[in-house]
């Protein structure tokens, strides 16, 4: 097999798990590119993309086919972070996952990382204030070792939200990225209020029509 065979196939298989991650809402990397070679029809042993070029390819993806109706969705998808944030506040928390890097799509959640002595006191702060929620755990790579980190998941609108609670030290340490490795990025209710105010002046200054599908 030529070096530059197997890279145009990394590369499909990137963008086939792209529009999957995107379209679908798969949001295992894994997941997505072996469902990614079965559509295609290449080898179970053909060499597979990186997550790195899958979230390169789901920013391809998005310029190339994204409309009008995307992008608001996606501006609903930031005022809903900054609501959750604000009903939050007291616990410091940090928007992170796809809507942060700019790769969300429909079916794309808001993560919000929150931080408490215990994850009770996120329970009760939600139940006072008649929020509806479900716990959930979530499995993250911290320190060069997988932790389970308790949460819960509920819905602002029609959006789903999902909050992470983390010991108070862990504001200092982000898990890793599922992408890159790196630590996660994380933005706090400055940096989210500023990108919802950026939005809502566009949408203002937008002409009618605008880009669209």
């Amino acid at each position: 097999m030529s070096e530059s065979w197997d890279r145009r196939a990394r590369l499909r298989v990137a963008d086939a798990a792209a529009r999957l991650m995107v379209e679908e809402g798969i949001r295992d990397y894994q997941h997505a590119k072996r469902k990614a070679v079965e559509r295609l029809g290449l080898n179970a042993r053909s060499s597979l993309p990186t997550n790195v070029e899958i979230h390169e390819a789901i920013r391809r993806y998005r310029e190339a086919f994204f409309t009008e109706a995307d992008y608001a969705h996606e501006a609903l998808l930031w005022r809903t972070a900054l609501a959750a944030m604000r009903l939050l506040e007291p616990f410091q928390p940090r928007l992170t996952g796809a809507v942060l890097e700019g790769t969300a799509g429909r079916h794309s959640p808001v993560v919000l990382h929150v931080f408490a002595e215990t994850p009770e006191e996120v329970l009760w702060h939600l139940m006072e204030r008649g929020v509806q929620y479900r716990e959930l755990e979530r499995r993250l790579r911290l320190r060069g070792e997988l932790r389970a980190f308790p949460g819960v998941r509920f819905f602002g609108g029609e959006i789903e939200v999902e909050v992470l609670v983390f010991p108070g030290i862990g504001l200092r340490e982000a898990p890793a990225s599922q992408t890159d490795g790196r630590p996660m990025r994380r933005a706090g209710l400055p940096e989210v209020l500023a990108r919802v105010r950026d939005l809502e002046g566009v949408a203002r200054v937008s002409p009618p029509g605008g880009r669209g599908g």
